[in-house]
C-alpha cells in the first residue's frame, strides 16, 4: 500500500470519527498510565523500606503488560491502539495518519496521562508518581532508542502493516509482551519509559523535567523503525 503525507482536511477536525478516535486515546491512555504507575505507588506503600527487587519489577513489568493488552484491545478498532506518542509519531512518519489526526493523538495521550497521574495522587493521599529513575543521560537515551524501536516494530508488524493477515488479532498481545520485557530490562536502569505520554504524566505533577529528556529517545528510535520498514517494504 503506498504512502501518503497528508495535513488532513478541514472537515476531519469535528468529523465524529475522529472524535471517537481521540476520545478513545485519552481513555486508553489514561487506563495504561494509571495502572502502570499506580503498580509501583502500590508496591512503594506496602513495602517502602524496600528496594527494587527482582519480584516487584516482575509485579511492575507485569501491570504495565496487562494493563496495556486492555487499552491496546479496547482501543485498536477505534483509533487504531497507538496509546503512545511515538507510535502515532511512526504512524505519522509512515503516511498512516494525517498531521491532523496525529496532533488530535498526541494531545489526547498527554492528557490522559496527566489526569491519571493526578487522580493517582489525588486517591493515594498525595503519594507522588514517581515517573522514571534516570541513570546517565547518554545511557538512558540508548536504552529508550533500543527498546522504543522493538516497540514500535512490534506495533508496525502486529497492528498497522496491511500484509499482517491474521496476525491482526495477537496485536493487543504481541505489544503487551514486549513492553512487559522491555520493563524487565530497562526499568532498573531509566524506568523503561518507551512512551513520552507515560514519562510525561508523572513528570508534571511531581514537578521533574528529568524525564522529559528521554522524549528524543522515543523519538529517535521510532523513527529510526520506520526507516527500517520503509526500507524493508522497497526491496525487492
Amino acid at each position: 500500500m503506498p504512502r501518503r503525507y497528508a495535513f488532513g482536511m478541514a472537515e476531519e477536525a469535528t468529523h465524529p470519527d475522529s472524535v471517537k478516535a481521540t476520545l478513545s486515546e485519552f481513555l486508553s491512555t489514561f487506563i495504561f498510565v494509571f495502572a502502570g504507575e499506580g503498580s509501583v505507588l502500590a508496591l512503594d506503600k506496602m513495602y517502602r523500606d524496600t528496594a527494587l527487587g527482582a519480584s516487584r519489577l516482575v509485579v511492575i513489568a507485569l501491570a504495565h503488560a496487562l494493563s496495556l493488552f486492555a487499552a491496546v484491545a479496547s482501543s485498536m478498532n477505534v483509533s487504531g491502539g497507538h496509546i503512545n506518542p511515538a507510535v502515532t509519531f511512526g504512524a505519522l512518519v509512515g503516511g498512516r495518519v494525517s498531521l491532523l489526526r496525529a496532533v488530535y493523538y498526541w494531545i489526547a495521550q498527554l492528557l490522559g496521562a496527566v489526569v491519571a497521574s493526578l487522580l493517582l495522587r489525588l486517591a493515594t493521599h498525595g503519594m507522588r508518581p514517581y515517573g522514571i529513575s534516570g541513570v546517565g543521560e547518554i545511557n538512558a537515551l540508548v536504552l529508550e532508542i533500543v527498546m522504543t524501536f522493538g516497540l514500535v516494530y512490534t506495533v508496525y508488524a502486529t497492528a498497522i502493516d496491511p500484509r499482517r493477515g491474521s496476525l491482526g488479532t495477537v496485536a493487543p498481545l504481541a505489544i503487551a509482551f514486549i513492553v512487559g520485557a522491555n520493563v524487565l530490562v530497562g526499568g532498573p536502569f531509566d524506568g523503561a519509559s518507551m512512551n513520552p505520554a507515560r514519562a510525561f504524566g508523572p513528570a508534571l505533577v511531581v514537578g521533574d523535567g528529568e524525564p522529559l529528556d528521554l522524549l528524543g529517545g522515543s523519538l529517535c528510535g521510532c523513527s529510526t523503525c520506520w526507516g527500517h520498514i520503509r526500507v524493508r517494504c522497497h526491496s525487492p
